[in-house]
């Protein structure tokens, strides 16, 4: 088996809250593209030290302290790499291109529509997505019970939402998805609906989150570009399939034992971070935690924590 390249990646913010785009020059692999500025380790570096030395050789800024955003496994084919992404939380000078490549600020909400190497394509992605994802417990004939807890979640911050509602007729769903579709959208919050992708798409949802068993079915996206795509995943054949049809993100469980399934072997957080290295998809770590431990996640590779309990405490 060939090496892999281990490539690191800043995403530098301004005042504005875009993030910076470096254009790869003529003669470069996927030249003409946009891509977050970067490039290889040298032997025996850190992440951070070549970070700070590339960024200040390609584009003349000195950066400070950095965070983990994700880690994008890739084979072109003719070479492989391992693209570690880390959000740069200062920096100081003016980036100008001193190879002679454009810079260009832009959006997170623009990134989807630039052209891009197809590794910095899950990074774009991460950027969009929040460090909590949110799963409604079942709801049961008290809807207003669950609509209080939706809402004291989304007063609370979570920004993205998953309507989970396995007990339930396709036409009780769709009402509750409805009601619950107006106060996330009045929060600024996205909502996927758990399985049900068509009517998702009916409902103008945000998304779909797939089940593993539905996640298996499926041989293509389910949903267009301009909605998400998520799936839950326990091992590395699932997260294959997941990227293979185009899934945006995944959660991916049980990291730690729970009450609500006590016989699933928990994988640990060094079993987790093996397979959040192995994916090129953004990963929800699921399973025993709590928004506190959202540090731990991203320590080990992942996007946030996702949960039921740990954003649905009984009020």
């Amino acid at each position: 088996m060939r090496d892999r390249i281990h490539v690191v990646a800043g995403i530098l913010s301004d005042n504005e809250g875009r993030v910076l785009l470096a254009r790869r020059p003529s003669g470069k692999h996927s030249a003409g593209l946009w891509e977050f500025p970067g490039g290889k380790l040298e032997p025996g570096e850190t992440a951070h030290a070549a970070l700070r030395r590339e960024l200040r050789e390609e584009i003349g800024v000195d950066i400070g302290a950095i965070e983990p955003l994700i880690g994008v496994p890739w084979d072109f084919g003719d070479k492989s790499i391992f693209l570690d992404v880390y959000r740069v939380l200062d920096f100081s000078g003016a980036p100008h291109g001193h190879e002679g490549q454009a810079l260009a600020w832009h959006r997170v909400d623009e990134l989807a529509g630039i052209a891009m190497p197809q590794p910095d394509r899950p990074v774009a992605t991460a950027l969009r997505l929040p460090s909590h994802y949110a799963i409604t417990p079942e709801p049961d004939d008290e809807v207003a019970a669950l609509l209080d807890r939706i809402d004291h979640a989304l007063a609370g911050g979570v920004r993205l939402l998953q309507l989970r509602a396995k007990t339930m007729s396709a036409e009780r769903i769709a009402s509750l998805a409805r009601v619950v579709q107006a106060r996330v959208r009045a929060a600024g919050a996205m909502l996927l609906l758990n399985g049900h992708a068509g009517l998702a798409a009916k409902l103008d949802l945000d998304g779909v989150h797939l089940p593993t068993v539905e996640l298996m079915q499926q041989m293509s996206r389910p949903l267009p570009r301009d909605r998400w795509v998520a799936a839950s995943c326990h091992d590395e054949r699932e997260l294959e399939h997941a990227a293979a049809i185009g899934v945006d993100f995944v959660v991916l469980g049980p990291v730690l034992p729970t009450r609500s399934h006590p016989a699933a072997a928990p994988l640990g957080w060094r079993r987790f971070g093996e397979l959040c290295a192995a994916t090129p998809l953004p990963v929800y770590a699921l399973g025993g935690l709590t928004a506190a431990d959202t540090s731990m996640a991203h320590a080990h590779g992942a996007q946030g924590v996702a949960g039921i309990s740990g954003f649905f405490a009984d009020r």
